[in-house]
């Protein structure tokens, strides 16, 4: 992958995604510390509230921002997203009620949900090769995966030498830095996005249809529920897992995590070899079928109550994660016209968002009312579901090029 870092543009553009990711992971710690300093004796709740807010902007935010984006030049629109951000990190610390909280944070998650999808849709652009494509999105996924394990480690860090309100000026700065490089790394003109006589809703919901139209995008549609369930089983449950069937502490569960991390970054560093040899239809299914598979396993460790099985099974689910999602963009550029990208990415965003707004709190719901064995293989079961209607949707294999 080290081949791709050769091409100035994407190396820039690269850089500025993995800055912003790790201002957002800061972010998200220094958000808990905000919610305890605001409202000591409900500070779950603030935190709890905000990350619903997250998921609902990038739910119903994400596609209508691709219609009025529609005739922006990406450039512009990834700066004015890294702007917005930059601005709302650096007033959180002046706030001193949760309802600026939520209205900083919910305007935060909707550039966000600007950023990501034109992010995606610019890159098969940049990179037109498709072995550089997809070592591209085998370095996205990493990073997804670094943010997740990184980010709290550098917000202790920090919290070691600053105080919260300055926590809050780093992701700033992250921010800025991630504006400064993607206006270096794209030119001042460029093509504009397509120019079209739709009306506004019919754009909003452009995305939404050609999911709908296309076969492999419906595949990829319900690949992304049994996604939801191994990830939601990983980030809920995990801590139940840890604490009250192993007896472990905050060091534990951090093990429990980093091990679905590092079977997921294990998947995304083989993705391009494995690319070579398989085309992109199986890997992405076999990974969904792989997710039902690992639950199961999860399940068994779970029972056996040992460590080692345990951490196993959660790389496992780490690895059958990352196989379905990581060449998922390969599928999109190959399915719509590169006019029509920006759209099916926002649209995805949006429809994988809305299953993770299910998957936690029906996780959350399963755990109350039985043990974690008992709810891995429930949600195998739904993740099972999904397997076999995304193969029955998804019959035919990604023509050469996806």
């Amino acid at each position: 992958m080290v081949s791709v870092l050769r091409d100035p543009t994407y190396r820039r553009l690269l850089t500025a995604q993995v800055v912003a990711l790790l201002g957002t992971g800061i972010l998200t710690v220094g958000l808990g510390l905000l919610a305890y300093d605001l409202q000591p004796d409900s500070a779950a709740t603030v935190v709890a509230t905000a990350l619903t807010i997250k998921m609902v902007v990038y739910v119903a935010g994400s596609p209508v921002m691709a219609a009025l984006t529609i005739r922006l030049r990406p450039r512009l629109v990834l700066v004015a997203a890294d702007l917005v951000r930059l601005a709302a990190a650096a007033t959180l610390p002046l706030i001193d009620a949760t309802w600026q909280a939520y209205a900083l944070m919910g305007a935060l998650q909707l550039a966000s949900a600007t950023f990501t999808p034109t992010f995606q849709a610019l890159i098969p652009e940049v990179l037109p090769d498709e072995d550089d494509y997809t070592q591209a999105l085998s370095l996205s996924r990493l990073a997804y995966d670094l943010e997740a394990l990184v980010s709290p480690a550098v917000a202790g860090l920090l919290l070691l030498v600053v105080d919260v309100p300055l926590l809050f000026v780093a992701t700033a700065v992250g921010f800025a830095a991630s504006a400064v490089l993607v206006v270096t790394a794209l030119p001042r003109t460029g093509r504009r996005a397509v120019a079209t006589d739709q009306s506004f809703w019919r754009r909003t919901t452009s995305g939404l249809r050609l999911v709908g139209r296309d076969p492999a995008l419906r595949g990829l549609l319900v690949v992304d529920a049994a996604i939801a369930c191994a990830t939601s089983f990983a980030l809920v449950a995990s801590t139940v897992v840890v604490h009250e069937q192993l007896g472990g502490g905050s060091v534990g569960l951090a093990v429990a995590l980093g091990s679905f991390g590092l079977g997921s970054m294990g998947v995304a560093l083989a993705s391009p070899a494995i690319a070579r040899r398989h085309d992109v239809r199986s890997i992405v299914l076999g990974g969904a079928t792989a997710v039902p598979v690992a639950l199961g396993a999860v399940a068994l460790a779970v029972t056996a109550g040992t460590w080692l099985w345990v951490l196993t099974a959660w790389v496992l689910l780490g690895a059958a994660t990352s196989a379905a999602i990581t060449l998922s963009g390969r599928v999109v550029a190959a399915a719509v016209e590169p006019s029509a990208r920006s759209a099916v990415f926002a649209a995805r965003f949006s429809t994988s968002h809305a299953w993770f707004l299910l998957g936690y709190p029906l996780t959350g719901t399963l755990l109350a009312l039985a043990d974690p064995a008992r709810t891995a293989l429930t949600l195998a079961g739904l993740a099972l579901v999904a397997a076999v209607a995304a193969r029955r949707s998804w019959r035919v294999a990604v023509p050469t090029g996806a």
